[in-house]
């Protein structure tokens, strides 16, 4: 298949994915010409799916019939609803369902992670991440460094596209890793970036920091 920027070979391969009856099952935001928008957010809010509604509701009525008791109700508790999400998770990212947890949010997650690995030394103190990542992830990094009395400007590397590029190679930041593996303690890189949509090659930039002992802590697939 050769690849064209015309609009008729876009409207070809929508025509043949077999994914497209998706489309469907969500809500799409009206222009003012009263047509469904493009709609390209998905990295901060993605679409409305058509059946939240009901689900949200659903919950909302276990809140209001019984209270407090809704953390153990039949259907849907709230006490164990990680459990019916271990499975699914687990074929998702590839891993086995004791590997998995659904919990928190991405941001509490990250703190929660660099409490129990970001141990930095005298020497290894640095963290490695992409630019651009998602705000909220750059945030609880600079968090994280402060918290142990450390700057930013000096314990947090930044893997940036080159000149005249919009994405990181990967082999810039395995490169990166080799030329600062004394002073890596953490290398944090985002499977699917938020803003490009570039995808990373994890297993690669894991193995190259799994070399040198640092840790990479980004989930393989993100929210």
């Amino acid at each position: 298949m050769q690849f064209s920027t015309d609009e008729r070979f876009a409207k070809q391969l929508d025509a043949e994915d077999p994914l497209r009856g998706f489309r469907d099952k969500f809500h799409l935001p009206l222009g003012k010409d009263g047509k469904p928008v493009i709609y390209f957010a998905g990295n901060s809010l993605g679409l409305m799916p058509k059946p939240a509604r009901a689900v949200v509701d659903e919950e909302l009525d276990n809140w209001a019939r019984l209270g407090v008791d809704a953390h153990h109700a039949t259907g849907t508790p709230w006490y164990t609803y990680h459990e019916p999400l271990r499975e699914p998770t687990a074929r998702l990212v590839g891993a086995k369902p004791i590997e998995v947890i659904c919990m928190n949010s991405l941001t509490v997650n990250l703190h929660l992670m660099l409490a129990t690995f970001y141990r930095p030394a005298k020497s290894r103190f640095k963290i490695l991440m992409e630019d651009p990542a998602f705000p909220s992830d750059t945030y609880a990094i600079k968090t994280q460094i402060v918290h142990h009395g450390l700057d930013p400007k000096d314990a947090l590397m930044l893997a940036r596209p080159r000149q005249g590029e919009f994405t990181v190679r990967n082999e810039d930041i395995v490169d990166l890793i080799e030329k600062n593996r004394d002073q890596l303690a953490v290398v944090m890189i985002g499977a699917v970036n938020f803003f490009t949509g570039q995808l990373h090659d994890i297993e690669k930039i894991t193995t190259a920091a799994q070399k040198h002992g640092s840790h990479r802590q980004r989930p393989a697939v993100t929210a």
